[in-house]
């Protein structure tokens, strides 16, 4: 008897076996390994029959030899001699009789069936049964390079999930009847569509049906927060940890483009009308794919010499290869969307230009102005802003330098001001460039860290040091006005303020000098004023963002829509999506009652 596939208890080590009738064990102890002994019928002769209860290989030794394909009569517990056959009951691969032993899997006892015909490779457990035993897998972790030799390079940190850890991950989830992952989801992805279609090993299709929603699913599965929006509400996290939902769109999609699956959808008769999306952030590429896929001429308007916005001058390499956003974005140059580089809307072009030669415009500009915190000795020199800073070391690959012509910032004491995700990738990106120390300092504890967790984990596993509960209140010069070091002051928690968060409040005279040479400021950023200076008629909140209808993201301006961080503030990749998604869908509603 051979039993393969059982892909939810490959974890454990074997199987503990017990007789239906008088509960008895049928694991026994030898010199190597515990084997499962039973008596059995062959051939109307009493045998004595040993397996070995590996989860993917059932051995069997008899005493009297019994070929592969042969059938057993019966099957005996060698305790009460009762039949364990089931009767009534057949082994769903090749008919035969199958018998019944009772496993213990995670607490849980569970019938387990065993064919009599030797050398069959039925999976004898029903499919109510895997999920009962499932639960228990624990979460797989990505393989990731060594800490001590990633920080001298500029190479992804993960390596991604082979197709074997995989297939355990997608294991893992229980299928819900009411899939609370895919609320949890800006852009709603069928995520139990997805994974059961990676546990069937339908690797393209599971991606295709992630693209049904997310034209970015190799971006999202790395930098999207999911820990905060789909796997928060993952049913397993309850008790265990959630389903690694991202890992798993990270691999369908790394899938899909090693193996060249990549297919252009097929694009909807032209409508005639024509779309202006102003930057090619998440949120305009999303608009750009859904306008064009319905017919419509989609031209994206680029300030920058590259596209990506953020995706590419702001997450660093090691995060997010630049490699794989350019992949996205030739994806939609195949679909058709044409690309304008180098054209700053508001100053080379105004929105109402575009809209004298285009039916309607999005605004996905982003919000790429720096926020600083107004203190003394801001101005002086190697003190950057993190937008600075990460865009020349990664849209200008400083880091490349002579290379590339971008001189690469450099201290040997590098101090990274701020706790989100921005001065995660200040900091690791610091490291990086051969500095001797590298602190961030943030006004908060550890448990008001905005950042992911898994960015703070890294950071920390590469060296980086944290000041909590500190505040700059001034910068110190040399002689030639380059940054020496910091003045800061000791903070503790009061109450919460409007962010939910214990607000920072300082301790008087608890003020020390922290020694640097390169600053990095990441507060915060703000909306930028360019676009608006030429279009004032375009509403705007008391924080200078785009006020849009909720339902359509339409803003004031008739056909001109909005969305992501330009009109949230910053947000995430897939918020930014969701928001595109709901522009395009609106744009497309309104612009479908126009006759051409």
């Amino acid at each position: 008897m051979r039993i393969k596939d059982v892909k939810y208890l490959r974890f454990k080590t074997y199987l503990n076996a017990y007789c239906p009738h008088c509960n008895q064990s049928f694991n026994v102890d030898t010199i190597n390994e515990k084997t499962l002994d039973f008596k059995a019928v062959y051939k109307k002769k009493k045998i004595d029959l040993r397996l070995s209860p590996y989860l993917d290989v059932f051995e069997l030794e008899a005493s009297v030899p019994v070929e592969k394909g042969d059938i057993l009569d019966d099957l005996l517990c060698p305790y009460c001699s009762k039949s364990i056959v089931k009767k009534d009951f057949s082994c769903k691969e090749c008919g035969t009789k199958a018998a019944e032993v009772i496993i213990s899997a995670d607490e849980k006892l569970i019938p387990f069936y065993l064919c009599l015909k030797y050398g069959c490779e039925w999976h004898g457990l029903s499919k109510a049964d895997e999920k009962k035993i499932k639960l228990k897998i624990p979460r797989q972790d990505m393989p990731e390079q060594d800490q001590t030799l990633r920080i001298h390079n500029h190479q992804e940190v993960p390596y991604g999930y082979t197709s074997e850890l995989a297939l355990l991950e997608a294991g893992r989830c229980i299928q819900c009847k009411n899939p609370k992952c895919i609320d949890g989801c800006p852009v709603n992805i069928d995520i139990p569509g997805f994974i059961s279609l990676v546990v069937e090993e339908k690797f393209d299709e599971a991606v295709k049906k992630i693209k049904e929603r997310n034209i970015l699913p190799a971006i999202c599965g790395r930098v999207c927060p999911q820990e905060n929006q789909c796997e928060e509400a993952c049913v397993l996290g309850i008790k265990e940890k959630p389903v690694a939902i991202g890992r798993l769109e990270r691999f369908v999609a790394d899938f899909e483009r090693k193996m060249e699956l990549v297919k252009v959808p097929i694009i909807n008769k032209n409508t005639g009308k024509k779309i202006a999306v102003v930057g090619s952030g998440p949120a305009g590429l999303t608009v750009a794919a859904d306008m064009r896929q319905l017919g419509y001429s989609v031209t994206i308007f680029e300030a920058l010499h590259e596209t990506g916005g953020v995706l590419t001058y702001g997450i660093p390499e090691f995060r997010l290869p630049k490699s794989i956003v350019q992949f996205e974005i030739n994806y939609l140059k195949e679909m058709g969307c044409r690309i304008e580089l180098n054209h700053i809307i508001g100053a080379t072009i105004t929105v109402d230009e575009l809209l004298e030669n285009f039916n309607a415009v999005f605004i996905g500009v982003g919000a790429g102005l720096p926020t600083f915190m107004n203190i003394e000795g801001e101005n002086l020199g190697n003190v950057f802003s993190s937008n600075e800073y990460l865009t020349r070391m990664n849209l200008m690959k400083a880091y490349k330098f002579p290379e590339y012509d971008t001189p690469m910032p450099k201290g040997e004491n590098v101090t990274v001001i701020g706790g989100g995700n921005v001065a995660m990738d200040s900091a690791r990106t610091a490291i990086r460039t051969g500095s001797d120390k590298v602190t961030i300092v943030y006004r908060r504890s550890r448990n008001e860290l905005p950042a992911r967790e898994e960015e703070v984990h890294h950071a920390e596993e590469e060296g980086i040091k944290f000041r909590l509960l500190t505040n700059p209140v001034r910068y110190l010069g040399t002689d030639d006005n380059r940054v020496k070091g910091m003045e800061c002051i000791k903070m503790e928690l009061g109450e919460p303020d409007n962010s939910g968060r214990r607000r920072p409040i300082p301790i008087e005279g608890s003020n020390f000098i922290l020694d640097c040479d390169l600053v990095v400021i990441a507060v915060g950023t703000g909306p930028n004023p360019t676009i608006f200076q030429s279009t004032p008629d375009i509403k705007r909140n008391k924080w200078g963002y785009i006020e849009v209808n909720p339902d359509t993201n339409e803003t004031s301006k008739e056909f001109v829509y909005a969305g992501g961080d330009i009109v949230t503030g910053s947000a995430t990749v897939i918020q930014a999506m969701g928001a595109g998604r709901i522009a395009s869908n609106a744009m497309h509603e309104k612009l479908s009652k126009i006759k051409k």
